[in-house]
């Protein structure tokens, strides 16, 4: 069992949400509040420290978070630069990763990683037809092999993920909770279909 104060958990907001217009993902609006308020909540109370990786708006974000992470390399590298740069400053030596753009996260999720690791190094949560590959936890300790893999080219998380022993961590059960909001289009139907679901 991995304790409380061995995790970090880290949220994914250093894109350049470009199917938003360019804006800051993480701090567009979602039922009234930004979408990263929505993100974090399954991590908080759950993890030792809380970190945020972001490119822009820092002191937005530090509302949010115990500190905010830029990219280690400056140019908009993708998620997997966004994870060497949380990795690199995590002080756990667990960290566990959500995107800032899934507002729907279960409530336990950080426990279900934890508890479907097994011996695995990195444990990603798959919603019963796909990974989800930015929903995982994994070992701070990867962090050197992923800044090689960095400096050789390698943009994918789900490749590199799979070099290192990893395994699933089913959550069908939960599937509709890893739904990203990409568009504007994607916000609006979802909060649509929260409206609906509170409607008495």
């Amino acid at each position: 069992m991995i304790e409380r104060d061995a995790l970090t958990g880290l949220v994914l907001a250093g894109g350049q949400g470009r199917r938003m217009g360019g804006c800051d993902k993480g701090l567009a609006p979602f039922d009234g509040r930004p979408l990263v308020s929505h993100a974090i909540a399954p991590l908080v109370g759950r993890v030792a420290e809380l970190l945020i990786s972001a490119n822009r708006h820092p002191e937005a974000y530090a509302e949010w978070a115990d500190r905010v992470i830029a990219d280690a390399e400056a140019g908009y590298m993708g998620p997997l630069m966004g994870l060497y740069s949380g990795l690199r400053a995590a002080a756990s030596d667990w960290v566990v990763v959500v995107p800032c753009d899934c507002p729907a996260l279960p409530d336990d999720l950080v426990a279900r990683l934890v508890a479907g690791r097994g011996d695995a190094d990195i444990a990603v949560a798959h919603d019963g037809e796909r990974l989800q590959p930015v929903v995982m936890l994994l070992r701070r300790s990867l962090a050197d092999d992923l800044g090689q893999a960095l400096a050789a080219g390698e943009r994918k998380v789900d490749r590199w993920i799979a070099r290192h022993a990893w395994c699933a961590v089913d959550m069908s059960d939960r599937a509709e909770a890893f739904v990203n909001l990409n568009t504007l289009d994607d916000t609006r139907r979802l909060e649509g279909r929260r409206r609906e679901t509170l409607r008495p």
